[in-house]
C-alpha cells in the first residue's frame, strides 16, 4: 500500500511500514488511544458543565438558555465572594508552606542517614492514606470536646478552657489549612528529593572549590537546576488545593456560616443538594481561569529554563 506524500515540492510514494517508521506518525498514534479518552471523559462532562452555567437547570426539570445571568448573579452574591477569598486565601497559605516544608524535608532526606529508605516510605504515608480517613482524624483532633491538641495545652496550663477549632471562622481556616499542609508535604517531598538526587555532586564540589557557602550552594546550584521540576510540582500543588473539595466537605462541609467554603465544595452544594445545576455549573466554570493562569504560568517558568537542556533562555 503506498501513499503519496510531498516533500520539498516533489511528491513521491511511501508505504505504510515507511509511514510508521516515521516518529510524529507513530507519536500520533500511541497518543490517539489516550486523546480519544480525554475527549469522552473530560471534554464532555467540560463542555456540559459550561452549557449548563449558562442555562437555569435544575435537578429533574431541563433548564433554559439564560446567557450571563447565573454569572451576574454570583458577583453579587456575598457567600459566592466569600468562597473565592477562602479558596484564594486557602491555596496561596497552603501551597507556600507545603513549598517550604516539603523543599526543608526534600534536603534533610538527600543526605546521608541510617534507615533512609525506611524515613522515605513513613514521610509518603499522610499522602497514601485516604482523604477521608484523613479527615475523620483531623475531625477528632479539631473536636471542641475531645481535641487531644486542647487536652495537651490544658495540661500544659498554657489554656484554661478547650479551643473550639471548627466553631470559629478565623480557627476553622487555619484548622483546614493544616491538614492540607500536612497531606500535601510529603507530594512536594519526594518529588523534590527526586530531583536533587538528579543534581551532579561535581556541582557542587565546583562551587566549594570557588569559596561559595552553603546558601550560595542552595542559591546558584540547588534552585536553579531544581527550577523545572519545581514549576511542574507547584503547577500540580496549585491545582490539587486549589480544586480540594473531600478535605474541607468531610470536617467542615464549609462551616461555621459558610467560612471554609471554597469554590468546589459552594459548587456541589448548589448543585446537587441544592438542585440548582445551572448555579453550580456557573460557580465550577468560574475556577476555570484561576486554573489555567496557574498552568501557563508553569509553562513559561519551563520555557525560561530551555537552557538546562541545552537551548537558550528566551
Amino acid at each position: 500500500m503506498a501513499i503519496l506524500v510531498q516533500r520539498n515540492g516533489v511528491r513521491r510514494g511511501r508505504t505504510l511500514l515507511e509511514l510508521l517508521d516515521d516518529r510524529r506518525v507513530l507519536s500520533f498514534l500511541f497518543m490517539l488511544p489516550a486523546g480519544g479518552l480525554l475527549l469522552i471523559f473530560l471534554t464532555y462532562p467540560l463542555g456540559l458543565g459550561i452549557w449548563l452555567g449558562f442555562t437555569d437547570t435544575k435537578i429533574g426539570r431541563p433548564g433554559i438558555f439564560t446567557g450571563l445571568e447565573n454569572y451576574v448573579s454570583l458577583f453579587q452574591d456575598s457567600v459566592f465572594l466569600l468562597s473565592v477569598f477562602n479558596t484564594i486565601l486557602y491555596t496561596s497559605v497552603a501551597t507556600v508552606l507545603k513549598f517550604g516544608l516539603g523543599l526543608w524535608l526534600a534536603l534533610l532526606l538527600n543526605n546521608s542517614m541510617p534507615f533512609k529508605a525506611f524515613i522515605r516510605a513513613i514521610v509518603l504515608l499522610p499522602y497514601i492514606v485516604p482523604t477521608v480517613l484523613s479527615a475523620i482524624a483531623f475531625w477528632w483532633i479539631y473536636d471542641a470536646q475531645f481535641s487531644i491538641i486542647s487536652y495537651v495545652l490544658v495540661e500544659l496550663g498554657w489554656i484554661d478552657t478547650y479551643i473550639d477549632f471548627l466553631g470559629q471562622p478565623n480557627a476553622a481556616r487555619a484548622s483546614l489549612i493544616a491538614a492540607n499542609v500536612w497531606r500535601g508535604i510529603p507530594f512536594v517531598a519526594i518529588c523534590l528529593l527526586a530531583g536533587l538526587q538528579t543534581i551532579s555532586p561535581s556541582l557542587y564540589e565546583a562551587a566549594a572549590i570557588d569559596g561559595a557557602n552553603a546558601w550560595n550552594r542552595f542559591r546558584h546550584v540547588t534552585v536553579p537546576m531544581l527550577m523545572p521540576i519545581l514549576s511542574v510540582v507547584l503547577t500540580f500543588s496549585v491545582l490539587f488545593t486549589f480544586t480540594d473539595f473531600q478535605l474541607i466537605y468531610a470536617i467542615t462541609r464549609g462551616g461555621p456560616v459558610n467560612a471554609t467554603h471554597l469554590m468546589a465544595t459552594l459548587a456541589f452544594q448548589r448543585a446537587i443538594p441544592g438542585g440548582q445545576l445551572g448555579e453550580g455549573a456557573a460557580i465550577a466554570t468560574a475556577m476555570i481561569p484561576f486554573l489555567i493562569f496557574a498552568t501557563l504560568f508553569s509553562y513559561y517558568g519551563l520555557q525560561r529554563r530551555k537552557w538546562q537542556q541545552g537551548g537558550r533562555d528566551d
